[in-house]
């Protein structure tokens, strides 16, 4: 694992946030200690068998109200779990361990995969990985480095 030996590193309540495994170079987070899991905005979301194994194959749209640089992931299966949304609503969602990088940090995050269409952000941080160093200050936003802007380039798959 590739978590940083740093401690309190602070952060505002919504970063920029790379996932370099899948090859997304940013994605909008809110980070929300309210949250004890991560969530991405995941859609086409389709379930399979890898030697034996489950998998998922989920495609990413980086940027709030755009397609542009859309992403296919494929990713081993941790879970399904039944989560509550904040407006109460439950639903089984696929868990899957994602690498992300936060304010230069790497740490892995167990991650469930929704439908975030509707919300503000494509992700959300929760406690569980906020709470490997993290200190967040909800006055602050983008204490991290800042993301360029949206550019077209073709669908990459990673596996």
């Amino acid at each position: 694992m590739s978590e940083s030996s740093h401690s309190n590193t602070l952060a505002g309540w919504r970063e920029w946030v790379q996932l370099p495994d899948v090859g997304v170079p940013w994605i909008k987070a809110k980070l929300d200690t309210g949250a004890q899991t991560s969530s991405l905005h995941a859609y086409g979301v389709e379930a399979f068998d890898r030697d034996g194994h489950a998998w998922v194959r989920f495609a990413i749209h980086p940027w709030q109200r755009s397609d542009a640089d859309a992403v296919i992931v494929e990713c081993p299966v941790l879970d399904v779990r039944r989560v509550r949304s904040s407006s109460g609503h439950v639903e089984e969602r696929f868990v899957v361990l994602m690498r992300l990088t936060l304010i230069g940090r790497e740490v892995d995050a167990e991650v469930t995969l929704s439908n975030r269409d509707s919300m503000g952000f494509r992700m959300l941080i929760g406690r569980e990985a906020l709470s490997r160093g993290f200190l967040v200050d909800s006055s602050r936003s983008f204490v991290g480095d800042r993301a360029p802007r949206p550019m077209r380039r073709r669908n990459r798959g990673r596996t």
